[in-house]
């Protein structure tokens, strides 16, 4: 499983590690720790991102070093947290990228299975039965026999720790626990990521005035057991920078009696809908698959470039379907 990834590490001197248009804490801590570990094997690393990593964010320390601009010289990729290009169409459209990436030796490392994958040639080390790609790198770190200093073991706790929801998720394994540990031996510092992260999230008056809003507009489908909420553009536009307006919301929406699917529907001016899935019941990546879109049992997301009015119709159908076909197979 890891033999391919560290020869092709092991080969590269300038690596660019690139994340998906959708930054989160599992894609930045994932990178940052990489970062580290390659620069201690010797390497030059450049983290690249289409779009500016959100402030709420910045309490994963490095966050500041990645950067938007591509570089030309590196010459090997590794890509992190994501198997789908339409996660990454921004930086596709990079002028010299989609080029790079099929004359150069790419490393795919996530914990989603791919749903359709890259058109490009790429190594990929993925593991589906961990709970977050900071938890694949520590084993290819283990596996190499690479050191991971101080500051790549909190970057990846950090990133276990943000896609599992501090350890709670129900795809969250003792091998995960045993993994936080090791990190945790190794200098990470729970306590402190936990301090900033708390600072960091803190919300303006104005994000807590538009989280009620949000709540408002929730909407039930299938009986209670499906709940969506639309983010149009204005409102991304509006409040993205300062706290995910999804995130704001969608746990909660999955915490009311008899829901089992949470959904955060975000349009954008060229067309394009997103979807996050959180649910109670492992049917979030059957959902998402209905859309080309892909994930865990709990978690999964999509991107499709349809009228809303017709997605949303689609979206309560396939729900249904996954949550129709979940129950007879339990009955």
């Amino acid at each position: 499983m890891f033999e391919s990834a560290i020869a092709l590490l092991k080969d590269a001197k300038k690596i660019v590690i690139i994340q998906a248009e959708n930054p989160d804490g599992d894609s930045l801590g994932s990178s940052l720790g990489l970062e580290a570990i390659l620069e201690d094997q010797g390497k030059e690393v450049v983290m690249y991102c289409a779009i500016d990593i959100p402030k709420y964010m910045r309490y994963i320390l490095g966050s500041d070093r990645v950067v938007k601009d591509w570089p030309n010289d590196a010459d090997a990729a590794i890509i992190v947290d994501t198997t789908s290009p339409l996660l990454m169409v921004k930086t596709l459209e990079t002028a010299g990228v989609r080029h790079f990436l099929e004359s150069h030796p790419v490393l795919v490392i996530d914990h989603h299975q791919p749903s359709e994958g890259f058109a490009f040639t790429y190594e990929a080390l993925i593991d589906d039965t961990a709970v977050a790609t900071g938890e694949v790198i520590y084993e290819l770190a283990q596996e190499a026999g690479y050191t991971i200093p101080q500051d790549a073991a909190e970057s990846l706790f950090t990133a276990i720790q943000a896609d599992s929801l501090g350890l709670t998720t129900q795809n969250t394994t003792a091998k995960s626990y045993h993994t936080a540990a090791a990190l945790v031996a190794l200098g990470a510092n729970p306590s402190e990521i936990e301090a900033r992260r708390r600072e960091y999230m803190k919300k303006p008056a104005d994000i807590l005035a538009y989280k009620g809003r949000l709540i408002e507009r929730i909407e039930y489908h299938l009986e209670g057991v499906l709940a969506t909420i639309h983010i149009p553009w204005e409102e991304i536009e509006a409040y993205s920078d300062a706290y995910n307006p999804s995130v704001l919301v969608i746990d909660e929406m999955r915490l009311v009696e008899g829901v089992q699917v949470a959904i955060a529907l975000k349009t954008y001016p060229d067309g394009k809908l997103t979807g996050k899935i959180r649910a109670n019941i492992p049917i979030a990546h059957v959902i998402a698959g209905f859309f080309g879109g892909g994930g865990h049992e709990y978690s999964a997301g999509f991107k499709v470039y349809e009228n809303y009015d017709k997605i949303m119709a689609e979206l309560v159908t396939a729900t249904d379907k996954a949550f129709v076909d979940y129950e007879s197979a339990v009955s």
